[in-house]
């Protein structure tokens, strides 16, 4: 046993650059897990000022000098998250508390499918169980209505947490495009001078998870505003806050879709019933769905990431628990940051079972 892990030891960690690699990973890996809460406003201006380098590098390409490209860029960035915070934030804030103060009514409306089902289908609903179901989702929806409600949009916005957010993380991001190849060389004069696998591992991820996060910002963005547009034109209740959650969705491959759709499908139940107009929205949507799924997707990443669906999937489940919606959003970048890690650790050529016998 012991001579089965000295050989496989020697086979993977027998390279100092493997073993280079793995401390880098460790490190990384532990300064997220246990310092992720406290260096959370330096992590988001490293993911923003990460995507917004490409706006940079591509105004650059019209021969524009990097610190006016960083600042044209940046005031973009900072217009666009003024507009979110100011504009679509206290939208989204009022339909959620809308949602939460008719949730009771919907309920109650449910109450009426449910004596259907109980008449319907005997065998499988009683009515006493119903009304038992009803009346506990009818209870927590006043509670969590109540909950909604007594928060004011002073009171968020006087978190000492979000005045750091909306204070650090801008600043940051400025100097991180300005000063990145101060930071860049500062920051690789710790590493010793051999490092090829380190640089072979981190070209492939920076194409890989660059090609994915733009991608996906840009179906997120088109999918949310192609479907408040449809949900606009139906004149559905909380479009808004529907149309981001079903943007959102995207994060979540396979999965995301199916879920968002439930809600969508109630509210649009409670709003007409099972008439046409129910059958014409759940098209449309089923249309928006499908071209997002058909088109969009294979165009925006046919040669971003290459991972197989069940490594997508258990990638999602995996980060997301660690991490929550940041784990579900980084899921595919780092399931793919791992796959490079793979296929570029240093290997022991020698057989090892040579060793073993």
């Amino acid at each position: 046993m012991i001579k089965i892990i000295r050989t496989w030891f020697n086979r993977y960690f027998s390279d100092p650059e493997a073993v280079l690699l793995f401390f880098l990973l460790l490190f990384g890996f532990g300064l997220v897990i246990f310092m992720g809460e406290i260096l959370a406003p330096v992590l988001a201006a490293i993911v923003i000022a990460y995507l917004l380098e490409w706006v940079v590098a591509q105004i650059q390409r019209l021969h524009v000098p990097r610190l006016p490209a960083v600042i044209f860029a940046f005031v973009g960035f900072l217009g666009l998250f003024l507009v979110s915070f100011l504009v679509l934030l206290p939208l989204l804030w009022k339909q959620v508390s809308n949602l939460f103060n008719d949730l009771p009514n919907m309920l109650l409306q449910g109450q009426h499918l449910s004596v259907v089902l109980v008449q319907r289908f005997p065998e499988f609903f009683s009515e006493t169980q119903v009304q038992a179901f009803t009346a506990e989702l009818l209870t927590e929806a006043r509670n969590w209505a109540k909950v909604v409600l007594s928060i004011s949009w002073s009171s968020i916005t006087g978190l000492i947490t979000g005045i750091v957010y909306l204070v650090l993380v801008p600043l940051l991001v400025f100097f991180f495009l300005k000063d990145k190849n101060t930071l860049l060389q500062w920051a690789t004069g710790f590493l010793p001078a051999k490092r090829g696998v380190v640089t072979k591992v981190s070209s492939e991820v920076n194409q890989q998870i660059g090609n994915y996060i733009r991608g996906k910002a840009v179906e997120i963005f088109v999918v949310s505003v192609i479907t408040y547009g449809v949900f606009a034109f139906f004149n559905l209740p909380y479009a808004i806050l529907l149309a981001f959650l079903v943007g959102i969705s995207v994060l979540i491959p396979y999965v995301g879709g199916i879920v968002i759709t439930i809600p969508v499908m109630l509210v649009a139940y409670f709003q007409w019933g099972w008439i046409s107009q129910f059958g014409y929205f759940m098209l449309a949507y089923s249309i928006v769905q499908g071209l997002d799924t058909n088109i969009l997707v294979p165009l925006l990443f046919s040669e971003a990431v290459n991972l197989h669906p069940i490594a997508i999937v258990v990638a999602t489940v995996f980060f997301g628990g660690i991490w929550g919606f940041w784990g579900v959003f980084f899921a595919i970048p780092l399931a793919t940051l791992v796959k490079a890690v793979l296929n570029a650790w240093p290997r022991s050529q020698t057989k090892a079972l040579s060793h073993i016998n």
